[in-house]
């Protein structure tokens, strides 16, 4: 009788970095972390984690400013980009990952994405004063 070796991951498929401070950004990756494999996603709370965390050629400031991810093979994906990353990872959500990456669609999710970052400090504050978190 043979028994299975079990599999280990030296390294995760994906690393998220999101802001944790923001109550908006912890709603959805709370919906993600639901879904995806723990094993082969790290998470990565920009707002409380070291320097030493992020990868080189990502300053806090950006992470904190746009979404990131970065994939095994070490390439750093932001926007728009970033999301069909993670979405493409993601069970019940890799068909939006595929549509994603379309060019068309790429590229108003992106903007989209855009538009959304010039409101997100006035939805956090709006989120902030109704008490929720």
């Amino acid at each position: 009788m043979m028994t299975e070796t079990p599999v280990t991951y030296s390294s995760p498929d994906l690393t998220v970095f999101y802001d944790g401070s923001c109550p908006l950004c912890c709603r959805e990756i709370a919906v993600y972390r639901r879904r995806v494999d723990s094993v082969r996603t790290r998470w990565t709370d920009v707002s409380a984690c070291t320097p030493e965390a992020l990868p080189e050629g990502l300053t806090r400031q950006d992470a904190l400013a746009r979404f990131h991810v970065q994939r095994a093979d070490g390439a750093l994906i932001s926007g728009a980009g970033a999301f069909a990353e993670l979405w493409a990872h993601t069970p019940g959500f890799r068909w939006l990952g595929f549509m994603a990456r379309l060019p068309m669609i790429h590229g108003v999710l992106d903007r989209a994405y855009g538009i959304f970052l010039c409101w997100r400090p006035v939805l956090q504050q709006l989120l902030s004063r109704s008490g929720e978190t």
